[in-house]
Protein backbone atom coordinates (compact mmCIF):
# COMPACT_ATOMS: atom_id res chain seq x y z
CA UNK A 1 0.00 0.00 0.00
CA UNK A 2 1.71 3.37 -1.22
CA UNK A 3 2.33 5.71 1.71
CA UNK A 4 -0.03 8.49 2.16
CA UNK A 5 2.58 10.96 1.27
CA UNK A 6 3.41 9.63 -2.26
CA UNK A 7 -0.60 9.64 -2.65
CA UNK A 8 0.04 13.80 -1.74
CA UNK A 9 3.07 14.30 -4.31
CA UNK A 10 0.93 12.17 -7.29
CA UNK A 11 -1.92 14.40 -6.55
CA UNK A 12 0.54 16.71 -8.41
CA UNK A 13 0.80 14.96 -11.10
CA UNK A 14 -1.25 16.30 -14.43
CA UNK A 15 -2.30 12.58 -15.31
CA UNK A 16 -2.95 11.19 -11.96
CA UNK A 17 -4.86 14.24 -10.59
CA UNK A 18 -7.39 13.53 -12.50
CA UNK A 19 -7.85 9.89 -12.58
CA UNK A 20 -11.60 8.96 -11.21
CA UNK A 21 -11.35 8.21 -7.51
CA UNK A 22 -11.45 4.17 -8.34
CA UNK A 23 -8.16 4.33 -10.44
CA UNK A 24 -6.58 6.41 -7.82
CA UNK A 25 -7.17 3.65 -5.21
CA UNK A 26 -6.30 0.48 -7.41
CA UNK A 27 -3.11 2.53 -8.18
CA UNK A 28 -2.75 3.51 -4.63
CA UNK A 29 -3.47 -0.40 -3.13
CA UNK A 30 -1.36 -2.15 -5.74
CA UNK A 31 1.81 -0.03 -6.44
CA UNK A 32 5.07 -0.92 -5.02
CA UNK A 33 7.70 1.28 -3.94
CA UNK A 34 11.38 0.40 -5.43
CA UNK A 35 14.35 1.77 -4.58
CA UNK A 36 17.22 2.11 -7.60
CA UNK A 37 20.92 3.14 -7.02
CA UNK A 38 22.76 5.63 -9.66
CA UNK A 39 23.37 4.24 -13.06
CA UNK A 40 20.93 1.12 -11.82
CA UNK A 41 19.06 0.14 -14.98
CA UNK A 42 14.82 -0.09 -14.16
CA UNK A 43 14.59 -1.78 -17.75
CA UNK A 44 16.09 -1.68 -20.98
CA UNK A 45 15.41 -1.35 -24.62
CA UNK A 46 14.13 -4.57 -25.65
CA UNK A 47 12.92 -6.13 -22.38
CA UNK A 48 9.26 -7.14 -22.32
CA UNK A 49 6.77 -5.14 -20.64
CA UNK A 50 6.60 -5.66 -16.86
CA UNK A 51 4.70 -3.13 -15.79
CA UNK A 52 4.18 1.28 -15.67
CA UNK A 53 6.41 3.46 -13.53
CA UNK A 54 6.57 6.91 -11.95
CA UNK A 55 9.56 9.15 -9.94
CA UNK A 56 8.62 9.87 -6.68
CA UNK A 57 12.36 10.96 -5.63
CA UNK A 58 15.15 11.13 -7.86
CA UNK A 59 16.16 11.11 -11.33
CA UNK A 60 15.83 8.68 -14.54
CA UNK A 61 17.07 8.65 -17.64
CA UNK A 62 15.16 7.70 -20.98
CA UNK A 63 17.83 7.01 -23.58
CA UNK A 64 19.51 3.94 -25.79
CA UNK A 65 23.36 3.18 -26.41
CA UNK A 66 23.92 1.80 -29.68
CA UNK A 67 26.50 -0.84 -30.21
CA UNK A 68 29.53 1.67 -30.66
CA UNK A 69 28.08 2.77 -27.16
CA UNK A 70 27.15 6.25 -28.21
CA UNK A 71 24.48 7.46 -25.87
CA UNK A 72 21.06 9.67 -26.58
CA UNK A 73 19.24 10.67 -24.21
CA UNK A 74 15.46 11.63 -24.85
CA UNK A 75 14.60 12.75 -21.34
CA UNK A 76 15.46 13.42 -17.66
CA UNK A 77 12.71 11.79 -15.25
CA UNK A 78 11.51 13.87 -12.28
CA UNK A 79 8.82 13.73 -9.69
CA UNK A 80 5.84 13.12 -10.41
CA UNK A 81 6.80 11.38 -13.69
CA UNK A 82 4.94 8.63 -15.38
CA UNK A 83 6.90 6.39 -18.10
CA UNK A 84 6.82 2.95 -19.71
CA UNK A 85 3.18 2.97 -20.69
CA UNK A 86 4.05 2.82 -24.11
CA UNK A 87 4.92 -1.04 -24.13
CA UNK A 88 1.25 -1.72 -22.58
CA UNK A 89 -0.20 -0.44 -25.91
CA UNK A 90 1.68 -1.44 -28.66
CA UNK A 91 2.54 -4.67 -27.05
CA UNK A 92 6.00 -4.46 -28.11
CA UNK A 93 9.57 -4.79 -25.94
CA UNK A 94 11.13 -1.84 -24.27
CA UNK A 95 11.91 0.76 -26.87
CA UNK A 96 14.95 2.75 -24.65
CA UNK A 97 16.64 2.09 -21.62
CA UNK A 98 15.54 3.58 -18.18
CA UNK A 99 17.98 4.31 -15.81
CA UNK A 100 18.43 5.75 -12.41
CA UNK A 101 20.73 9.02 -13.12
CA UNK A 102 21.17 9.31 -8.97
CA UNK A 103 19.82 7.38 -6.48
CA UNK A 104 16.07 7.13 -6.68
CA UNK A 105 12.76 5.92 -5.43
CA UNK A 106 10.64 4.89 -8.10
CA UNK A 107 6.69 3.52 -7.89
CA UNK A 108 5.97 0.74 -9.94
CA UNK A 109 2.63 -0.68 -10.94
CA UNK A 110 2.88 -4.65 -12.01
CA UNK A 111 1.47 -5.49 -15.65
CA UNK A 112 -0.32 -8.42 -13.50
CA UNK A 113 -1.81 -5.48 -11.83
CA UNK A 114 -2.43 -2.93 -15.19
CA UNK A 115 -3.98 -5.98 -17.05
CA UNK A 116 -6.14 -6.69 -13.93
CA UNK A 117 -7.35 -2.77 -13.81
CA UNK A 118 -8.17 -3.10 -17.83
CA UNK A 119 -9.85 -6.21 -16.99
CA UNK A 120 -12.33 -4.87 -15.00
CA UNK A 121 -12.23 -1.60 -16.05
CA UNK A 122 -11.95 -1.45 -19.92
CA UNK A 123 -12.58 1.92 -19.81
CA UNK A 124 -8.95 2.50 -18.20
CA UNK A 125 -7.49 2.31 -21.63
CA UNK A 126 -8.89 5.92 -22.36
CA UNK A 127 -6.80 7.36 -19.26
CA UNK A 128 -3.57 5.08 -20.82
CA UNK A 129 -4.05 6.68 -23.99
CA UNK A 130 -3.98 10.13 -22.53
CA UNK A 131 -0.34 9.54 -20.88
CA UNK A 132 0.62 8.07 -23.90
CA UNK A 133 -0.72 11.03 -26.20
CA UNK A 134 0.73 13.43 -23.47
CA UNK A 135 4.17 12.02 -24.56
CA UNK A 136 3.48 12.00 -28.50
CA UNK A 137 2.62 16.03 -28.34
CA UNK A 138 5.77 16.99 -26.72
CA UNK A 139 7.22 14.56 -29.65
CA UNK A 140 5.82 16.07 -32.07
CA UNK A 141 6.47 19.62 -30.87
CA UNK A 142 10.47 18.82 -30.80
CA UNK A 143 10.01 17.76 -34.34
CA UNK A 144 8.42 20.73 -35.58
CA UNK A 145 11.00 22.82 -33.60
CA UNK A 146 14.06 20.93 -35.17
CA UNK A 147 13.03 21.74 -38.68
CA UNK A 148 11.14 25.46 -37.67
CA UNK A 149 13.33 26.98 -34.84
CA UNK A 150 16.85 28.33 -33.80
CA UNK A 151 19.05 26.17 -32.02
CA UNK A 152 18.09 29.02 -28.85
CA UNK A 153 14.65 28.49 -29.23
CA UNK A 154 14.98 24.55 -29.26
CA UNK A 155 16.72 24.96 -26.20
CA UNK A 156 14.33 27.27 -24.47
CA UNK A 157 11.74 25.15 -25.64
CA UNK A 158 13.50 22.44 -23.68
CA UNK A 159 14.17 24.09 -20.57
CA UNK A 160 10.52 24.91 -20.48
CA UNK A 161 9.69 21.44 -20.70
CA UNK A 162 11.87 20.01 -18.49
CA UNK A 163 10.55 22.46 -16.22
CA UNK A 164 6.75 21.63 -16.80
CA UNK A 165 7.99 17.65 -16.50
CA UNK A 166 6.79 17.20 -20.30
CA UNK A 167 3.22 18.12 -19.31
CA UNK A 168 2.78 16.06 -15.96
CA UNK A 169 3.48 19.18 -13.55
CA UNK A 170 0.06 21.29 -12.70
CA UNK A 171 1.99 24.12 -11.92
CA UNK A 172 5.86 25.10 -12.41
CA UNK A 173 6.95 24.74 -8.87
CA UNK A 174 11.15 24.51 -8.98
CA UNK A 175 12.92 26.73 -10.90
CA UNK A 176 16.31 24.44 -11.20
CA UNK A 177 17.19 22.08 -13.70
CA UNK A 178 19.53 19.42 -12.49
CA UNK A 179 21.39 18.06 -15.45
CA UNK A 180 24.57 18.44 -17.00
CA UNK A 181 25.23 20.48 -20.43
CA UNK A 182 26.50 17.00 -22.00
CA UNK A 183 22.81 15.56 -21.50
CA UNK A 184 21.36 18.46 -22.56
CA UNK A 185 23.45 18.85 -25.65
CA UNK A 186 22.34 14.43 -26.33
CA UNK A 187 18.55 16.26 -26.12
CA UNK A 188 18.98 18.97 -28.73
CA UNK A 189 21.62 16.92 -31.11
CA UNK A 190 24.20 18.92 -31.13
CA UNK A 191 27.28 19.37 -29.17
CA UNK A 192 28.28 20.04 -25.93
CA UNK A 193 30.26 22.99 -27.24
CA UNK A 194 27.25 24.70 -28.56
CA UNK A 195 24.84 24.11 -25.68
CA UNK A 196 27.56 25.76 -23.48
CA UNK A 197 27.63 28.98 -26.19
CA UNK A 198 23.98 28.85 -26.01
CA UNK A 199 23.38 29.15 -22.57
CA UNK A 200 26.43 31.54 -21.58
CA UNK A 201 24.15 34.21 -23.89
CA UNK A 202 21.21 33.50 -21.71
CA UNK A 203 23.16 33.82 -18.83
CA UNK A 204 24.51 37.39 -19.84
CA UNK A 205 20.94 37.91 -20.51
CA UNK A 206 20.16 37.29 -17.14
CA UNK A 207 17.19 34.37 -18.13
CA UNK A 208 19.40 31.80 -16.34
CA UNK A 209 22.58 31.36 -14.35
CA UNK A 210 24.65 28.32 -14.57
CA UNK A 211 26.47 25.87 -12.17
CA UNK A 212 27.90 22.59 -12.15
CA UNK A 213 25.32 20.28 -13.51
CA UNK A 214 22.69 23.05 -12.77
CA UNK A 215 20.40 25.56 -14.49
CA UNK A 216 18.69 28.27 -12.59
CA UNK A 217 16.04 29.88 -14.06
CA UNK A 218 15.97 33.89 -13.15
CA UNK A 219 13.80 35.00 -15.91
CA UNK A 220 10.86 32.59 -16.47
CA UNK A 221 8.73 34.55 -18.66
CA UNK A 222 11.72 35.90 -21.02
CA UNK A 223 12.82 31.59 -21.50
CA UNK A 224 9.02 31.50 -22.36
CA UNK A 225 8.87 33.97 -24.78
CA UNK A 226 12.09 32.94 -26.45
CA UNK A 227 10.45 29.21 -26.61
CA UNK A 228 7.43 30.60 -28.47
CA UNK A 229 8.63 33.02 -30.81
CA UNK A 230 7.18 31.37 -33.84
CA UNK A 231 5.29 28.63 -32.40
CA UNK A 232 2.19 28.44 -29.82
CA UNK A 233 2.15 25.87 -27.32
Amino acid sequence: MLEPIYIAHLEQNAWFSQLPSVFKEFIAEHAVQQYFAKEQAIFHSGDSFNGIYAVLEGAVRLGYIDIQGKESVAAIVEPIMWFGEISLVDVQPRSHDAIAIQKSMILHIPSTAIQKLLDEHPVFWYHIAQLTSQKLRFAFLELIAIQTQSLTQRLAQRLMFILNGYGNHLVIETNTIHLSQEQLAQMLTCSRQTVNQELQALEKQSILRLSFRKIEILDLAELHRIAHVSSSF
